[in-house]
């Protein structure tokens, strides 16, 4: 009978063909599976390197700012000056020490301040220079403007203010330390907020406190974590 109707033959082959789609099908799968296995120990790795940039970051932001602490301890009050733990900010906040009223040139005790802020600031930040992007001098005022100027009038007049003084600021820090005029030109920037970063206590502006200038140490973790997604 199998002769006559020839199934055998035809069986035989039709079990063959489903056979080897059989053993493709499992085949691809097997590649599928290594596939995805490899790119989920990739963004694995990836995951963790951003992790150890994080703990990285988080162990210098702590680390600077005690250090920032130990050094200047004893002056914070004399100077009117205090030390923000999350953005590492050294705020000197006693406005009427640093600058004249309206007036981009530093005081005479503004600069005596400076004169032994600066150079001990940059010392306590040298070994952490590598985790550094740059350093930041910020200037911020309150929202007053002059007499009789709108809100928008008053907010650029402010910000010619604050960029003036921080940029005499730092050209008056950048003659204290003639050995490393090349890393601070490198690595300091002079910024004016204008009124952009008020103070405010229970929901109302502190003038006084708006008014100041800060020296800010800025972390390059946010660089580091874009050159690991870039490189992977």
């Amino acid at each position: 009978m199998e002769k006559f109707f020839g199934t055998s033959s035809s069986t035989q082959e039709n079990g063959e063909h489903w056979l080897t789609v059989s053993d493709l099908m499992a085949g691809l799968m097997m590649v599928f599976l290594f596939i995805a296995i490899v790119f989920m120990m990739n963004t694995q790795k990836k995951n963790d390197k951003i992790k150890d940039v994080a703990v990285a970051y988080q162990q210098n932001q702590v680390a600077i700012y005690e250090a920032l602490q130990t050094e200047f301890k004893n002056d914070l009050n004399k100077w009117g000056a205090t030390i923000d733990k999350e953005t590492l900010a050294f705020n000197f906040q006693s406005p009427d020490v640093l600058f004249a009223n309206n007036e981009t040139t530093l005081s005479y005790a503004y600069k005596n301040i400076l004169n032994d802020f600066f150079p001990r600031y940059i010392d306590v930040l040298r070994p952490y220079r590598e985790s550094l992007n740059e350093i930041r001098i910020e200037g911020h005022t309150s929202s007053a403007g002059l007499r009789g100027s709108s809100e928008s009038q008053a907010y650029f007049y402010n910000m010619r203010l604050s960029q003036g003084r921080t940029r005499a600021v730092l050209e008056y820090a950048y003659g204290l330390m003639p050995d490393e005029t090349i890393w601070i030109k490198k690595n300091i920037a002079a910024v004016g907020f204008s009124s952009s970063r008020l103070i405010m206590k229970d929901g109302v502006e502190d003038a006084a406190q708006s008014r100041r200038v800060s020296f800010r140490a800025i972390t390059n973790a946010d660089i580091q974590i874009k050159r690991i997604l870039e490189n992977n």
